[in-house]
């Protein structure tokens, strides 16, 4: 294999201090705010030189997006996931909700690259991502379901859920409202996550035929 030049090194090593500093930028002082210009003086480079990494903003922020998902992909491909199928999701929960400012960032990301059909081949990839992290999921749900682990659903009920628990969480973490009253809001993350692993779960199924009806008797000796 040929070892990369120090000049490609270089070039991705800058390209990765970019999206770091962008990611930074945008967290700190909403996407709006922060213009090409900004990132650069705050790299330490010229405006120009961004151009030569991404073409326009929205680059940028699907860069950021594929990134993410690409970890999302990594870690249910991972041998950890891949031998202990009940840690997939304790691995989910975190990942998602382990840094609610970037899950509620990408989210708002998405939906402007979205509006203004913006980069479409990019789009088309995070979309090929996702679909590939839909089918690992749904092969690792599907495994444990006929393990007599999950209930007996479709598959994306599970993974729909779990979506949907996530984005309230984060959603109450930025409510001006509930970030107050979440007076410990890494003890109800964890809650939460704690709630998610054992969500869709089997429940023993109760057999009505070997338990005797309750009596009005029964309830007055029970007093």
């Amino acid at each position: 294999m040929q070892k990369e030049s120090r000049k490609v090194r270089e070039f991705r090593r800058r390209e990765q201090e970019i999206l770091d500093t962008s990611l930074k930028l945008f967290l700190e002082q909403g996407e709006d705010s922060v213009t090409v210009e900004m990132i650069a003086d705050t790299v330490g480079i010229g405006k120009g030189t961004i151009y030569k990494h991404f073409k326009s903003k929205a680059e940028i922020y699907l860069r950021l997006m594929l990134d993410y998902e690409r970890e999302l992909n990594e870690l249910f491909h991972s041998d950890t996931v891949a031998s202990d199928k009940e840690a997939l999701s304790r691995a989910y929960f975190s990942f998602r909700m382990g840094d609610p400012q970037r899950y509620r960032l990408f989210d708002r990301l998405e939906e402007k690259v979205l509006k203004g059909h913006q980069v479409p081949e990019m789009v088309e990839q995070l979309h090929t991502i996702r679909a590939s992290n839909f089918e690992r999921l749904t092969r690792l749900i599907e495994g444990r379901i006929d393990e007599g682990k999950l209930e007996d659903v479709p598959p994306y009920f599970h993974y729909c859920a779990a979506w949907a628990l996530v984005h309230g969480a984060v959603a109450l973490y930025h409510s001006p409202f509930w970030s107050n009253v979440l007076e410990d809001q890494e003890g109800f993350f964890q809650f939460l996550m704690d709630i998610g692993v054992r969500m869709g779960n089997k429940r023993p199924k109760r057999d009505d035929a070997a338990l005797p009806d309750a009596t009005a008797t029964d309830v007055l000796e029970q007093k």
